[in-house]
């Protein structure tokens, strides 16, 4: 199994790509050195410094056919990884 899911591709995370920045959504029980080991195998980059934070999933709740459905959106867990300066993760290259 592996420890990263999937590679977070939004605006924000753009931006701090110019600065050596790139996020990842991790398996909830993976821990900083698994990630960074697991970044170095699979990109070929150093790592410098890995930063990880829960989110919390929410309830939700919908109307259907008349009836209220209640449910939770699932927690997940996200690294921000900071590679050596001067190296890139080209997060395409696999498509």
């Amino acid at each position: 199994m592996s420890v990263l899911k999937r590679p977070i591709v939004t605006e924000k995370m753009t931006g701090l790509n110019k600065q050596g920045k790139y996020a990842f959504e991790v398996e909830l029980r993976a821990n900083k050195l698994e990630i960074g080991k697991a970044i170095e195998k699979m990109y070929g980059v150093n790592v410098e410094a890995v930063h990880t934070m829960r989110s919390l999933g929410k309830k939700r709740s919908k109307n259907i056919n008349g009836r209220v459905v209640t449910g939770k959106t699932p927690t997940t867990k996200k690294a921000i990884v900071t590679v050596a300066e001067g190296e890139v993760i080209d997060i395409y290259a696999d498509l």
